[in-house]
């Protein structure tokens, strides 16, 4: 899957989450001012409404249950590691996490997918954060990712281990704007060495020799990623369907991300022979490739997401559902992911 493509859209789906998440009240106590009166001052009432909506701004601490659903393509290799095929395949990402009404907060998320043989959980990550949640008219916050992935995968993973975020959001006016900026990075090296022991007959002495040929291809890969992404929301709330401690909120969201990228590759091989008589071996061949791809700063995506929320009581849950259009791609431009989220709130 597109390195930027998982970026832009999860910096998008961080600010949102934290966004949401820390602005749930753990009740609604029931108040009957909210109903409709013709008897009651209008203008009183849209202050108590105010004062509410500060209520369900008010940051709580919160444990989070999260589960994601999206699509991507992966180039697996085949058995004589030669070829690449590209095939579209279903991820599943959970993630559970923990966030504190004071700011810190730690998130632990995986990424799943049928490899042919099994559901293979390639990938993991972990994920801690401060919040700065205490002021009414905005939030921010910043946090570091550590990305974690198996080793001999029969698909091709980008070398990004690390990542870093912060995210800015005004919520006092009625569209609420945001900006984030992630920063990604990493490298990885990998070594494959294969023996081949060939026996070859000598005639003149009418005896076998063996020979031993070691070949070794040293593969080194490193990325860095930049992006930034502006963010425009806004809130529509349901008060008392069911009950006089449950709400309905929804969210749509549109975002619109640029970046740059900057990805190295550089693969040596070399190929000796040994010999019983030749301990210091024979040099058949080698060779060394090299590729450095550069992007420029430029628009990446345009996200558009819709977020419903429930809240009863202390119990929340929010399905989501994101549309991402990825401009640098002119095949696979459009990406769908489906996510829900549940929690408790104390």
């Amino acid at each position: 899957m597109h390195l930027k493509k998982i970026i832009t859209i999860a910096g998008c789906l961080l600010m949102g989450l934290v966004a949401d998440c820390q602005t749930t009240p753990p009740e609604i106590a029931a108040d009957s001012s909210l109903a409709m009166d013709t008897s009651m001052d209008f203008d009183d009432l849209l202050d108590e409404f105010d004062s509410f909506i500060d209520s369900l701004q008010s940051p709580r601490s919160y444990f989070l249950v999260n589960g994601a659903l999206s699509y991507g393509y992966y180039d697996f290799s085949s058995n004589n590691n030669t070829d690449l095929s590209t095939f579209k395949k279903t991820i599943i990402s959970p993630a559970l996490g923990y966030y504190h009404k004071k700011g810190p907060g730690i998130t632990i998320a995986g990424s799943m997918i049928d490899d042919g043989k099994q559901e293979n959980l390639y990938q993991y990550s972990v994920t801690p954060s401060f919040d700065f949640i205490q002021q009414q008219n905005w939030i921010g916050g910043f946090s570091y990712t550590r990305y974690f992935t198996k080793d001999s995968l029969p698909f091709y993973t980008t070398p990004l281990q690390n990542q870093v975020n912060g995210y800015f959001i005004y919520r006092k006016s009625w569209l609420q704007p945001g900006l984030s900026a992630q920063y990604g990075w990493g490298s990885r090296t990998d070594l494959e060495k294969r023996k081949k022991f060939i026996r070859i007959k000598r005639i003149r002495r009418l005896r076998r020799l063996g020979i031993l040929v070691t070949t070794t291809t040293v593969t080194d890969e490193n990325i860095a990623d930049f992006s930034v992404t502006g963010s425009v929301r806004h809130n529509f709330y349901w008060l008392h369907l069911f009950s006089q401690k449950d709400y309905l909120r929804l969210t749509p969201v549109l975002c619109f991300s640029a970046g740059t990228q900057q990805y190295g590759f550089n693969q040596q091989t070399g190929t000796v022979a040994f010999t019983a008589r030749n301990t210091g071996g024979t040099v058949l061949s080698s060779g060394n490739s090299n590729l450095d791809d550069k992007m420029k700063f430029q628009p990446l995506s345009l996200t558009l997401s819709l977020k419903p929320e429930y809240s009863i009581g202390k119990f929340f849950i929010q399905p989501q559902v994101i549309l991402d259009y990825y401009f640098p791609d002119a095949g696979k431009q459009l990406t769908l992911l489906y996510s829900i989220n549940a929690g408790l709130m104390f």
